[in-house]
């Protein structure tokens, strides 16, 4: 049992959490105008799911960055369903 929860526990400080963030211009609101979290299945291979940034900060001059990450909650919904659902976090931030 004491290897299990070892075995366990190192999964889970392991699986990492990714960021990546495209900056399209300086300056922004420090709050996300949209920030949802996108369902994948099986690690999201040959899946993907778009948000029109533009159409969020009501024109493409006035978008800040937009991010995309693994928070610790999606990494750990994936490694308790063994990768068979990976979500991930997407946030558009408005000039």
């Amino acid at each position: 049992m004491k290897k299990i929860a070892i075995a366990s526990l190192l999964a889970i400080l392991a699986s990492g959490c990714t960021t990546q963030t495209y900056l399209m211009a300086n300056g922004g609101n420090s709050t996300p105008s949209y920030n949802k979290m996108q369902p994948f299945f099986v690690s999201g291979i040959g899946q993907e799911q778009e948000v029109n940034a533009a159409e969020v900060c009501d024109g493409a001059d006035k978008i800040a960055k937009v991010q995309t990450q693994q928070t610790f909650l999606n990494g750990l919904l994936g490694n308790l369903t063994y990768g068979l659902f990976t979500p991930r976090q997407i946030r558009v931030y408005c000039k």
